[in-house]
């Protein structure tokens, strides 16, 4: 029997609302998917859970949320032991609530998904918001002080997570951070119609409750050495992040108007968040950009991963007159996420399937004009069982542009100042962690842990938070030693 067929007789929803008003989605709440998501929703999508016995929901997700539990405590509207619940395995649930991919994984792996998944995200952000709107707060009564202090460099998801589990372990948690505000690529990479900054707001005022520290402003290896973080702390986590990005080699790159995805968020970001209204370069940064005025301009921007949709979603909201994505593969095997594409779509993006950029065109003064693409088809499975583009011969054509955004990706660099510690890295720039004889993310050298994307390149906020929360314990097993 399939699993439509042993289904049948459930009076479940078919589908779930695919089209959504643009002005629901500019708050950067994702529980306004469906609308106003408020107790009455959240307690019907709970009681839709099967309590199937094998909760791929919760094997899926990479914290391994006991979803089903706190469902279960939703529909009794327990919602503070819900929170509690949450918390225990995820240290920022408001966040992956909002930003996960949840139908590439807990929705995707929902018993219920052929028929419409449990909207386990939006489930989620409304426990934490609820409860920490009715006085919610980490119960740290039963906590006593080690006396241990860490030191951790990046105020990313990895970072913060790692910063939550030694506060509960009664570690003086000390956060280090170039940007002026918490949350790294939280804060400046995604947009706020996808991620509101409050909620990275109020995610500092908890961990600050909590006795973590946070020395922002500072760069390390600039404004702090290494070594004397090492000194003064009996440990260091390294959650710096995956920043440079993935050069393409297109002819044509350097033209004015071309611009690296990552520095055209971040910047983007400063301005609406009025860190920096006038978008000025952050001091000592070499990697910063001017924002380009894109009122009526025609963009297009190369590369199919969820920082692409961020930006050709960021561009529409500057008011370009036209926005392009253009992607070498077809959209079934576009690495972002389905529902990003679909918000895109419904906001005016045009999508150009299976053309891959061969070069960056240039007009008077050096000014881009477009890209000469070329028509791709699929063919066999490259080492990671992804069919390759393969180009049609004679099918190249001009995509017009005035502003052209690379969104190939993104991956980590060893700094200089951690090979000088003894920190290795491999050869595609990610920091070396665990294995032979180390504990789970310790580096080469002993006092030193690293996790998040510096370890496992660009990735998931969520497999960030796993990662420092996981290289929090492994600190934790040290300073006991």
């Amino acid at each position: 029997m399939s699993r439509k067929q042993a289904f049948q007789f459930l009076d479940l929803p078919r589908t779930m609302p695919q089209r959504i008003p643009v002005e629901l989605r500019t708050s950067g709440d994702w529980g306004e998917l469906y609308g106003r998501f408020d107790k009455a929703d959240a307690q019907y999508q709970a009681g839709r859970c099967l309590d199937c016995g094998n909760p791929y929901c919760s094997w899926k997700c990479p914290v391994h949320n006991a979803i089903p539990q706190w469902l279960q405590l939703v529909q009794e509207d327990r919602i503070h032991e819900a929170a509690t619940l949450c918390h225990s395995t995820n240290p920022l649930p408001e966040v992956c609530g909002r930003v996960c991919p949840q139908d590439r994984l807990c929705e995707g792996s929902c018993t219920l998904e052929e028929f419409g998944a449990v909207t386990i995200g939006a489930v989620e952000k409304y426990i934490v918001d609820t409860a920490l709107a009715t006085g919610w707060k980490p119960d740290l009564h039963a906590v006593q002080a080690t006396g241990k202090r860490v030191a951790i460099v990046g105020a990313g998801p990895a970072g913060l997570a790692c910063a939550d589990r030694l506060a509960h372990a009664g570690v003086q948690a000390v956060v280090f951070d170039r940007y002026e505000q918490i949350g790294g690529l939280l804060q400046f990479g995604i947009p706020s119609f996808k991620l509101d900054k409050q909620v990275i707001d109020r995610r500092r005022e908890i961990l600050e409750g909590m006795g973590v520290q946070f020395r922002l402003g500072v760069e390390v290896g600039r404004d702090v050495s290494i070594e004397q973080l090492q000194a003064d702390h009996d440990a260091v986590f390294l959650g710096t992040g995956a920043y440079r990005y993935t050069d393409g080699g297109l002819i044509g790159q350097d033209l004015k108007g071309v611009l690296p995805a990552l520095p055209f968020l971040v910047q983007n970001s400063r301005i609406v968040s009025g860190s920096d209204p006038q978008g000025r370069p952050i001091a000592g940064w070499e990697d910063q950009i001017a924002l380009p005025d894109l009122v009526g301009k025609r963009v297009v921007v190369l590369g199919g991963g969820d920082t692409g949709m961020d930006c050709v979603r960021s561009a529409i909201r500057l008011g370009a007159a036209r926005v392009t994505c253009a992607y070498r593969r077809d959209e079934a095997n576009m690495p972002g996420s389905a529902r990003e594409v679909a918000n895109a779509r419904e906001e005016g993006v045009r999508f150009m399937f299976n053309r891959q950029p061969l070069s960056i065109e240039a007009g008077a003064d050096d000014e881009v004009i477009g890209v000469t693409v070329v028509e791709t088809q699929l063919g066999a499975p490259d080492a990671n069982g992804r069919r390759n583009a393969e180009p049609i011969e004679g099918s190249e054509s001009l995509l017009e542009a005035d502003v052209v955004i690379i969104a190939f990706g993104f991956s980590p660099t060893l700094p200089s100042w951690l090979a000088a510690l003894g920190v290795e890295a491999s050869s595609n720039g990610r920091i070396v962690a665990g294995g032979n004889g180390r504990l789970p993310y310790q580096t080469h050298n002993a006092k030193l842990f690293a996790g998040g994307d510096a370890v496992r390149g660009a990735d998931l906020v969520v497999t960030a938070v796993a990662e420092g929360r996981d290289a929090a314990e492994s600190i934790i097993s040290l300073l006991k030693r």
